[in-house]
């Protein structure tokens, strides 16, 4: 199979690799000492992650006083980077449930490490709900259904109960796709051990796993329950997260195109940042022939479509802040587009509407540099997405007397850099200590696996682009 010849896919793992080849080169990552580069990687991050701490203790201490929040503008960098995150973590289960469920075979390379980018990035989002308030051993109890001491039951009709509520059922359902895909890996990993701490380790989280065709089965049917689960999750974060502002009568925010809008951003954040992520990783690993440019390119073309999409909403918010007939909807976004954030207005429109549009060219989708520069500067654009929405339609209300100007304060730069390293830091560790491709599901979608070489993109099966294939072809944990 070749990519030159017109009508045919490239193949999704390049080389005369076998079997053997891809468990050892996968397994090997894990195995092999601690590399000085990654040591040293880890270590930036966790300085970063201290940075995080030194600023929710300064937090905790003084309270959002510290923040350069103002008398109008209440909301700004925490509600700001809460949904960055958020949008971050759309990706993994989108690629894990939904291109499952379609039967896209290209998803068995980037599955595993978008999966893991989404639990971090969810525990990075939800130290916001948790500190925004300042102090919040006196307020958090508001975000969750108990009463407090005077039988007072919390709103539950506020957006902030909705979110803690959206995220938790988000990350629980993804941590256990996520862990019930390892499983047959972490049993290889287990069988390959060589000290009695790792196989005790990997044993434990391995569950007993065998390989046989009973457990295959039943890991079957629990992935197709997950996946099924975790689709309407996918959906529904984003909808409610955008809930947070479409509730509101402030103009700029209460408008019904924000639920499907908010979830075209999500998606488009999430795959530039699995992009981002896995070209570095797999250069530094040397794992180009099982994350193939096929891979990258696919993912391309999906930032691409839902970059679109998120252009269309941003002239259709314009179109009908006019068709509305609403002054006060029409000055906010013109005033978003001419005012004193219009600087921040266009850094959006340019990463997140133009740039994209390059990989409508085929050299560009598939130049590594040039699409690790795109969706760094699409995650770029999508952080002033969120500001521009909250911070320009704040900071000028209905009372001009009042409008003012928001300037962050180092305490709001340092706890969303923060974030960061704790994103970095899970993320690196992740790497160094799990399998970053699903060995059983890349080996599933090799012409050896298939009963009839030559045909292994026509193949069907509940799980043909995984286990079922590699059943038949060799255990797993082998």
């Amino acid at each position: 199979m070749s990519a030159e010849h017109p009508g045919v896919r490239a193949p999704l793992v390049l080389g005369d690799a076998s079997f053997q080849s891809v468990t050892q080169d996968v397994a090997n990552i894990i195995e092999k000492k601690t590399s000085r580069t990654w040591a040293v990687l880890l270590g930036v991050a966790l300085s970063v992650v201290l940075i995080l701490a030194g600023s929710l203790g300064r937090l905790v201490y003084e309270g959002t006083g510290i923040w350069g929040l103002n008398t109008t503008v209440g909301w700004a960098w925490d509600i700001t980077g809460f949904v960055f995150w958020i949008g971050i973590g759309h990706a993994g289960t989108l690629i894990s449930a939904i291109l499952f469920l379609f039967r896209q075979k290209w998803r068995t390379s980037v599955n595993r490490a978008a999966e893991a980018m989404t639990l971090f990035a969810v525990m990075a989002a939800l130290l916001y709900p948790l500190f925004h308030t300042g102090r919040p051993w006196l307020a958090a109890h508001w975000m969750f259904p108990l009463p407090n001491q005077m039988d007072v039951w919390p709103n539950f009709r506020s957006p902030l109960l909705w979110d803690v509520f959206a995220v938790s059922t988000y990350g629980t359902v993804s941590l256990l796709f996520w862990f019930m895909g390892l499983v047959p890996d972490l049993a290889t990993l287990r069988d390959r051990a060589t000290s009695k701490v790792r196989y005790f380790v990997y044993g434990v989280l391995a569950l007993g796993w065998r390989g046989s065709a009973r457990h295959w089965v039943h890991y079957e049917r629990a992935y197709l329950l997950l996946a099924g689960l975790s689709t309407p999750l996918v959906l529904s974060v984003h909808t409610i997260v955008s809930f947070d502002f479409a509730v509101s009568v402030v103009p700029g925010w209460h408008t019904t195109i924000f639920p499907p809008y908010f979830v075209a951003g999500a998606i488009f954040s999430g795959f530039a940042m699995v992009v981002t992520l896995m070209v570095l990783a797999r250069k530094a690993f040397g794992l180009e022939h099982l994350l193939t440019l096929r891979h990258l390119e696919n993912m391309n073309k999906i930032i691409m479509a839902t970059g679109t999409l998120v252009g269309y909403a941003y002239g259709m918010e314009f179109f009908i802040a006019w068709y509305s007939g609403n002054p006060y909807e029409k000055f906010t976004f013109v005033n978003r587009a001419f005012g004193a954030y219009s600087w921040a207005y266009w850094t959006m429109i340019t990463c997140n509407v133009l740039i994209p549009q390059l990989f409508w060219f085929k050299k560009i989708r598939t130049s590594v540099p040039a699409m690790f520069a795109i969706c760094v500067l699409v995650n770029v654009g999508m952080w002033f997405e969120r500001f521009v929405i909250i911070v320009t339609s704040l900071a000028n209300d209905f009372l001009p007397s009042s409008w003012s100007y928001f300037r962050p304060s180092v305490w709001d730069v340092s706890f969303f850099v923060g974030t960061f390293g704790l994103f970095f830091t899970l993320f690196l560790l992740f790497l160094r200590y799990l399998p970053m491709i699903a060995i059983s599901e890349v080996k599933g979608v090799m012409p050896a696996a298939h009963p009839h070489p030559g045909h292994e993109e026509g193949a069907h099966g509940a799980h043909a682009s995984g286990p079922v294939a590699t059943r038949d072809a060799e255990p797993a944990h082998g």
